[in-house]
């Protein structure tokens, strides 16, 4: 924050923005911030495209036609540039938008350590391989703990799941 230290208020004014435009949108920034970190932890790998040498994580089976906001993402990361050119990485901000989206929506606040770096790549296959609502529910349970995550973090972040 001592480099940016415009980072919280562009941040909380634009999810603001995002929560009025959209009451779904919260949800869907933790679900962005959760696929990005379960597959290779929270490097922002989610958020890059498909180029000639990259075969990016958005067009995973669980992702496509299901993840949300990278709309928000790009706009928070536009006024830093605009702000703070070259400072806050795009991992940071993801992770900055899920908390405050939460927070915002009169969930729980945590604090958040910034300095992540961005990741250039991204892995597709690991992508394919996030828990699934429609996996047993010991599959989701393990694939949770194979992670570091408690059983407890299975129903925080996948919600209701078929037993």
């Amino acid at each position: 924050m001592e480099t940016c230290p415009s980072l919280t208020r562009i941040v909380r004014s634009n999810i603001l923005s995002a929560i009025a435009n959209d009451s779904r949108i919260a949800a869907s920034l933790l679900r962005l911030h959760f696929h990005d970190c379960f597959v290779n932890g929270c490097d922002g790998s989610v958020l890059l495209d498909d180029t000639d040498t990259l075969k990016g994580e958005k067009n995973a089976l669980p992702n496509q036609n299901s993840l949300r906001g990278f709309d928000v993402i790009d706009k928070i990361k536009s006024d830093l540039e605009s702000a703070c050119p070259s400072t806050v990485s795009c991992a940071d901000i993801l992770t900055l938008a899920a908390r405050d989206a939460i927070y915002l929506s009169k969930g729980p606040f945590w604090a958040v350590p910034l300095g992540r770096r961005d990741s250039t790549t991204a892995n597709e296959s690991e992508a394919n391989n996030l828990p699934s609502p429609f996996e047993p529910l010991e599959n989701i349970t393990a694939k949770f703990v194979s992670k570091g995550l408690e059983k407890k973090d299975v129903a925080v972040l996948s919600g209701p799941v078929n037993t």
